[in-house]
């Protein structure tokens, strides 16, 4: 490794109510790339957000390359060198990929040299083996695709110091493979690269050096050869985290749900669902894997009312509740983790009162005769916080005050707590640290034992191999395997993950 081209000295940095940078000294060497972990609400999107512009100090310095650099636009960071990648791109899908790599360049001239552009793109992509198409449109692309463009419109604005948030959130086990080999040929060639993420097996095998944040401190920076998993985790969250979690043996029960050759259409009018089966017991966690797109947030409305199908059969215990309305589905037994806490399961500028009873509001001993019972509530919402263990600034704050974490615990507590026969749980563990991670899938795993059906989607093959019994694979709305999961591997459910089918994955 080389000089040192990006430094950060004393970075303080205060919300209201919240210091979420204290004093934070960080350093990125040419040729390396060095992570940055920590639990949600530690402060590490803040202090990229502050490198990149986004964001100004209240305290503290940045220097490049020796040089005190004042940063306080996207467009200054970029004149530095600087490039962020955020984990939800900033593409517009109706563009094309040139239109998208040009947007928004203050030199570009009146007329636009679309050949030599293109060219330009295409000498990019070729040395990094993208096959990216300039004139594409961006709907039309993966979203390893779509990831790869981000890296491109950085590359080409000139960056030497890329920030990836989360790159691998959205990625095949393959595609995060092939990112792996660009980033470490990126660094062979002299840029530097930080590297944020939640998953500590791609922290030790990408990283150079690891600095973990706390409550918006720097807990410490470590070389990976000197350290493990598991003092990064007790680094991050301050205790011992478990890895391995303990799985009873399956008690299968009753079918809770049955999806029988369901099919539907997604908001463009597209179908996205074509000829769904499985279905789900009474005692066991079913998996569903998958790379976000293929179907699975539409799956899950469906079943729960939100969209309609338009062919094919949901069962729930025996009956039919094909489009029924989303009321009648929840009264039926159905709880439901969406994918998008903020957006619809929780209602940001509501108290954690009016939050953790919104299922129950209508019902005694909350809801009487048309009115709300604040005391009951407020209880209610008490025993809530402290089984589920959830911070919270007030109790009567607005829930958007919390962290990702607590806001995620409390979304889940609200949707177990009625002990319905079918939980759905979406991406329960997306963008949470070790410490919350590890508190959400011990909770899905004591559902399953009292006798719970849950229906788990999730991105993450790790989640989905630890904790559910059987895994089903989703690719352009089919199931293309169902296996055991004592029978699965990575690769496989990988390689299911992205389109390729396998005759010798058993169909249970």
């Amino acid at each position: 490794m080389g000089e040192i081209v990006l430094q950060a000295k004393n970075i303080t940095k205060r919300f209201p109510g919240v210091l979420a940078n204290d004093h934070i000294n960080f350093d990125l060497r040419e040729g390396e790339i060095h992570t940055l972990l920590g639990e949600n609400g530690a402060g590490k999107s803040t202090l990229m957000n502050i490198l990149d512009g986004i964001y100004y100090p209240n305290e503290g310095e940045i220097y490049i390359r020796g040089k005190r650099a004042n940063i306080r636009s996207p467009f200054d960071a970029m004149r530095y060198g600087i490039g962020m990648i955020h984990q939800h791109f900033m593409l517009v899908d109706t563009l094309t990929v040139l239109e998208n790599i040009i947007l928004g360049l203050k030199d570009q001239k009146f007329v636009i040299n679309k050949k030599e552009i293109a060219d330009k793109i295409l000498e990019i992509s070729d040395k990094y083996k993208f096959d990216l198409k300039p004139y594409a449109k961006i709907w039309q692309l993966s979203v390893g695709e779509q990831q790869r463009v981000e890296i491109v419109k950085m590359l080409f604005r000139g960056a030497n110091i890329l920030i990836l948030d989360e790159p691998t959130a959205v990625l095949t086990p393959q595609e995060s493979e092939a990112l792996f080999k660009i980033l470490k040929q990126m660094k062979s060639e002299g840029k530097s690269i930080i590297f944020i993420s939640h998953k500590l097996n791609e922290v030790m095998e990408i990283s150079d050096r690891i600095t973990v944040l706390r409550k918006g401190k720097v807990i410490g920076t470590v070389n990976k050869n000197e350290t493990n998993q598991r003092e990064l985790a007790k680094m991050m969250v301050g205790r011992e985290v478990l890895f391995r979690l303990e799985r009873k043996p399956l008690k299968e029960g009753k079918e809770i749900l049955k999806v029988d050759n369901v099919e539907a259409f997604n908001d463009r009018g597209i179908k996205i669902l074509n000829k769904i089966s499985f279905s789900v017991h009474a005692g066991e966690i079913f998996g569903l894997a998958g790379v976000a797109g293929n179907g699975q947030k539409e799956l899950a409305q469906v079943i729960t009312g939100l969209r309609k199908a338009t062919g094919g059969r949901v069962f729930l215990n025996g009956k039919d509740i094909t489009n029924k309305h989303p009321l009648h589905i929840s009264q039926s037994g159905v709880n439901y983790v969406p994918p998008d806490r903020l957006k619809v399961g929780l209602v940001p500028n509501l108290s954690s009162v009016e939050n953790a009873i919104l299922r129950i509001y209508r019902r005694e001993p909350v809801g009487k005769n048309g009115f709300i019972d604040y005391k009951k509530a407020r209880e209610f919402t008490e025993d809530l916080i402290e089984k589920y263990n959830i911070m919270v600034p007030r109790i009567d704050a607005p829930v958007k005050l919390l962290s990702g974490g607590n806001m995620q615990k409390l979304l889940l507590a609200r949707e177990i707590t009625e002990k319905p026969s079918l939980l759905i749980a979406v991406h329960p563990t997306r963008g949470l640290d070790v410490g919350a991670t590890e508190f959400i899938r011990k909770k899905l795993l004591e559902v399953r034992d009292s006798g719970m059906a849950v229906l788990l989607i999730s991105e993450d093959l790790d989640e989905i191999l630890m904790i559910s019994d059987r895994i089903g694979v989703i690719y352009e709305g089919k199931i293309t395997g169902i296996v055991n999961a004592k029978d699965a591997d990575v690769h496989k459910l990988g390689l299911l993950m992205a389109g390729a089918a396998d005759e010798q994955v058993s169909v249970n």
